[in-house]
């Protein structure tokens, strides 16, 4: 299972949200490219990283996210205000990995079904709930879609994956989050990376071997300390195979 560290950008900053409330972010005080390096230096494949000002509307932190695309030395994974083709085309251009997409999704799938065909692996379909509907607009518009409907829209469009985010339990209720994403991972046609459920090990564990979760975001845990990368990355390696004993 793929463990992406992941980073959210305010104002030059990295932040946390409790249940998308963009105006009350929890600042850590990092530096972003050192702690973006710090990810790549710890053994991570991918990170994923996030505009909340882009999602706004407001404020710029492209140079900075330039400079994190150069220098981490990984992947990143780029999400936040992806609303046009000439926005994504402009990101992968500049190095992104893979863009984020979900606002755009519900607005004009057939473009992101385009994107996701013309750009292989690099395009990821953002499902985002709330009490049992999909959110748009950085989670503040309640969409018309359930998230079965919405995956089940995309057929097999070849999404690189498919982020699914439980707003309303928000590391309130894990057993709930895990049984909502793993339902939904059942039935996609792409692989489902769980987000906003990881706590501690035994988080990345359950996510394992529910078995259908090719991948976890891991934010708010690593700031705060209650697991490090290290540990993350180690938990989600897959278990070595049995070999049988010859005598």
């Amino acid at each position: 299972m793929m463990i992406f560290p992941t980073m959210e950008l305010q104002n030059g900053l990295c932040v946390t949200l409790d249940k998308g409330r963009l105006d009350e972010p929890m600042l850590w005080h990092v530096d972003p490219v050192e702690t973006a390096c710090g990810f790549a230096a710890s053994g991570a494949e991918w990170m994923h990283l996030t505009d909340f000002n882009a999602i706004e509307g407001n404020g710029d932190n492209a140079e900075l996210i330039e400079q994190i695309i150069r220098t981490a030395g990984i992947p990143v994974q780029l999400g936040g205000g992806m609303r046009s083709r000439e926005h994504i085309e402009h990101w992968l251009e500049k190095g992104a990995g893979r863009i984020v997409v979900g606002t755009l999704a519900a607005l004009d799938p057939q473009l992101v079904e385009e994107l996701a065909r013309q750009h292989p692996d690099q395009i990821v379909l953002a499902v985002d709930v709330w009490q049992g509907q999909v959110m748009t607009d950085g989670w503040r518009q309640s969409g018309a879609f359930t998230p079965e409907a919405f995956i089940a829209a995309f057929g097999d469009t070849p999404f690189a994956g498919i982020i699914i985010t439980d707003i309303d339990s928000d590391m309130s209720n894990v057993e709930a989050q895990l049984g909502l994403i793993a339902g939904l991972a059942s039935s996609a046609r792409a692989p489902v990376i769980a987000s906003g459920v990881v706590r501690t090990c035994d988080d990345i564990s359950r996510l394992k071997y529910a078995g259908t979760i090719s991948g976890a975001l891991v934010g708010r845990a690593l700031f705060r300390k209650t697991l490090s990368l290290e540990e993350a990355l180690q938990t989600a390696m897959p278990e070595p195979e049995a070999v049988a004993e010859f005598i």
